[in-house]
């Protein structure tokens, strides 16, 4: 029997599927019936401070005492965390197996204050969700950087492995990862999924887009799982968005990944979709006479394929553009 028992961020698992910050992990009985499934670990779904702060808004909005605005900010965003809190012990009491806490805040101070929480209340890794879209045609670039990087140096000293979760939308992915790195980070999850927009064009108007990945979005995470893994020695690697069945999972694993979040495939096919990737991982590991995770990860990395140029190309050739025609 090959043995799938692999690590992230130095806690152990006993396999390489941990479930997605999302609805999923809303709910600590569904949670618990997604680690019976196979999961090795869960990232909780997120405390949004924007969402608190919205919260915050609508009650001041609907409140007519001026004076009351500091009692309510505070009794939202205290009862907010609290609630968040009481959910990260209940998973750790109930679920046996490593829970990561995830957050997104908009200040500075909250990241650092959030964090302490979280800590304290037993999570074991902290997925910090900084991604946000710019809209002033006067912003430095550079600036956007630089924040993720002063987060992750600030939350270093809680103690808890920082993982953060990334998106595709930055110039040069490998040097940034390099720069969290040294920052303090002890992984990356590739990639964050952006809220997708539509537009209705009977009622002409915007609506929200599709909500879950679909199969081609693998492409990039492999591209850039592989990437990182071969030029940033240091820092682990969680490929998430579009890991469906078992192909995805072992393609990530060869790539170089230390484990593979999975989120759609489970809403779409249940616990089921972890149980049937696990299976399909170890009867490709028997066939190809592989007895653990690590005999196979990396192997087709950027740093350990014979033509590492095939993860930088960003263009069809001329010949294939010829062929096709």
């Amino acid at each position: 029997m090959v043995d799938i028992r692999t690590s992230f961020v130095g806690l152990p698992l006993e396999s390489p599927v941990i479930v997605s910050s999302s609805g999923l992990t809303r709910s600590i009985d569904r949670a618990r019936s997604l680690v019976e499934a196979g999961a090795g670990a869960v990232v909780l779904k997120s405390l949004f401070e924007e969402q608190i702060l919205m919260h915050t808004g609508h009650l001041i909005a609907h409140n007519d005492y001026p004076e009351a605005e500091d009692y309510i900010s505070a009794y939202v965003r205290t009862e907010a965390v609290d609630t968040y809190l009481s959910y990260v012990r209940e998973a750790k009491e109930k679920l046996g197996v490593p829970v990561i806490a995830s957050i997104n805040c908009r200040g500075k101070e909250s990241w650092f204050e959030f964090a302490e929480q979280v800590r304290g209340a037993g999570a074991d890794a902290l997925e910090v969700n900084i991604m946000r879209l710019e809209t002033d045609l006067y912003f430095d670039p550079v600036a956007t950087e630089q924040t993720y990087i002063d987060i992750v140096q600030g939350l270093r000293g809680t103690g808890l492995p920082i993982i953060v979760k990334l998106s595709r939308q930055h110039t040069a992915l490998p040097a940034l990862v390099d720069k969290l790195r040294a920052s303090g980070a002890a992984a990356v999850t590739l990639f964050n999924r952006t809220y997708q927009i539509d537009i209705d064009l009977e009622r002409e108007q915007f609506v929200g887009g599709e909500v879950f990945s679909h199969q081609g979005d693998f492409t990039e995470t492999l591209r850039y799982t592989g990437l990182i893994v071969g030029l940033v020695p240091g820092v682990e690697v969680a490929a998430s968005t579009g890991i469906y069945t078992w192909q995805e999972l072992t393609k990530s694993l060869l790539a170089g990944a230390q484990v593979g979040q999975m989120c759609t495939a489970i809403y779409k096919q249940g616990a089921q979709a972890i149980r049937e990737s696990l299976r399909g991982l170890q009867m490709w590991m028997q066939e190809h006479g592989y007895e653990n995770i690590e005999e196979l990860r990396g192997r087709l990395s950027y740093s350990a394929v014979p033509d590492p140029t095939l993860f930088e190309r960003m263009q069809f050739m001329k010949y294939f553009s010829m062929r096709n025609n």
